[in-house]
C-alpha cells in the first residue's frame, strides 16, 4: 500500500510544475496557486488513482475547477479589483510571506498579461489560459467550465479579443511610440535626466489623478523642468510599470506584484512625449480598455 502511495506521489510531483504554472496564470497569485495544487493532491488521495486513465489530464481538470471556484469567490467578495492597496491584496492572497515567489510569477507571466487576465470573467480566464497558453482541447475545457465545447470556444475567443485589444494606430507608428514610452520608463527607473530630456518635449504637460500624487501635491505640471521633478518622484513606481495597450494606443500599466495600481496615457508627437496622464482613480481605471501590447509574444513567453 505504501509503495503504491509513494509511486502516486512521485507521479504527482512530476506534474506539479505544470500544474503550478496553470494555476498561477489562472489566479495571478503564486500563493493561491500553490494552495490549489495542494488541494488537487488531497483530492487525488480520495479517488482510486488506478481508475484514472490520464493522470495529467485529470489533475489539470481538478486544478482548473479549484481555480474557477476561487475566481468566482474572489469576484463575489470584491467588486472593484483595481485601485486597491497592494499590501491589502497580498495579505488576502497569502503572498506577504513570500514576495520573491510572486516576483518570479510576474517575471514569468508578465505584468501586462496579469493585469489583463484579471479583467476577464472567471470562465473566460479559465478557457483562455487552458486553450491559448496550454493547448488544452475545448472538449476538456467544456467539462471544467460546465459548458458545451462550442460555448467554451466562444469564451476563449472573447477572452483572446480582450487580451489582444484593438490598436488604433498603424503598426509602424505603434512600434515607434512603444520605443519612446519604453525609453521614458527606463529613464524614469534609472533617474537618467539626459534620457528623459531626449524623449520629453520642452512644453510637455503631466496630469495626475489626486490618488496618484502625495497629499497636497500638485496634480498638474507644465514644462520640462516641472515635469522632470515629478518624474523623479515617480521613479519607484516606474520599477513596476510596463508598456501596454491603453485605449488602443501605447501606454503603460503600473502593477506592483502584478496588481493594477495605475495607468499612464501618453501623447506622442514628432518622436517626443508632449503630454501624459497618470490615472489611479478606480472608476477611471475601470473605464480603460487595457490589453497587452504584443499579445503573441506575451502569450508565447507565458506558455
Amino acid at each position: 500500500m505504501d509503495d503504491g502511495r509513494d509511486a502516486l506521489a512521485q507521479r504527482f510531483e512530476a506534474e506539479r510544475p505544470r500544474l503550478r504554472a496553470v494555476a498561477q496564470r489562472m489566479l495571478g497569485s503564486a500563493g493561491e496557486a500553490e494552495d490549489a495544487v495542494q488541494e488537487a493532491w488531497l483530492r487525488l488521495g480520495r479517488v482510486d488513482a488506478d481508475r484514472v486513465d490520464n493522470l495529467a489530464a485529470w489533475l489539470t481538470t481538478v486544478v482548473s475547477r479549484i481555480c474557477l471556484d476561487l475566481l468566482r469567490s474572489r469576484a463575489a467578495r470584491r467588486e472593484d479589483p483595481v485601485g486597491r492597496q497592494v499590501s491589502d491584496e497580498l495579505r488576502e492572497d497569502g503572498e506577504q510571506a513570500d514576495p520573491e515567489q510572486q516576483a518570479l510569477l510576474v517575471d514569468s507571466v508578465g505584468r501586462a498579461l496579469l493585469v489583463v487576465l484579471d479583467r476577464l470573467g472567471p470562465a473566460e480566464r479559465i478557457a483562455f489560459v487552458l486553450h491559448d497558453l496550454f493547448a488544452v482541447p475545448f472538449d476538456r475545457i467544456a467539462a471544467v467550465v460546465d459548458r458545451s465545447p462550442t460555448a467554451a470556444k466562444k469564451l476563449a475567443s472573447r477572452a483572446r479579443q480582450r487580451v489582444h485589444g484593438a490598436p488604433v494606430l498603424p503598426r509602424a507608428e505603434l512600434d515607434a511610440n512603444r520605443q519612446i514610452v519604453e525609453a521614458f520608463l527606463a529613464a524614469s527607473r534609472g533617474g537618467d535626466l539626459g534620457a528623459l530630456v531626449a524623449v520629453l518635449a520642452p512644453d510637455v504637460v503631466r496630469r495626475s489623478d489626486p490618488a496618484a500624487v502625495p497629499v497636497g501635491a500638485a496634480t498638474a505640471a507644465h514644462g520640462l523642468d516641472e515635469v522632470l521633478k515629478g518624474v523623479a518622484a515617480f521613479g519607484p513606481r516606474a520599477a513596476t510599470a510596463t508598456t501596454a495597450l491603453v485605449n488602443g494606443q501605447v501606454g503603460a500599466v503600473v502593477a506592483p506584484g502584478g496588481r493594477l495600481w495605475g495607468a499612464l496615457v501618453f501623447t506622442v508627437e514628432d518622436g517626443r512625449i508632449t503630454g501624459y496622464e497618470v490615472i489611479a482613480a478606480p472608476a477611471r481605471l475601470r473605464a480603460l480598455d487595457l490589453a497587452v501590447l504584443d499579445p503573441a509574444a506575451d502569450a508565447e513567453d507565458a506558455a
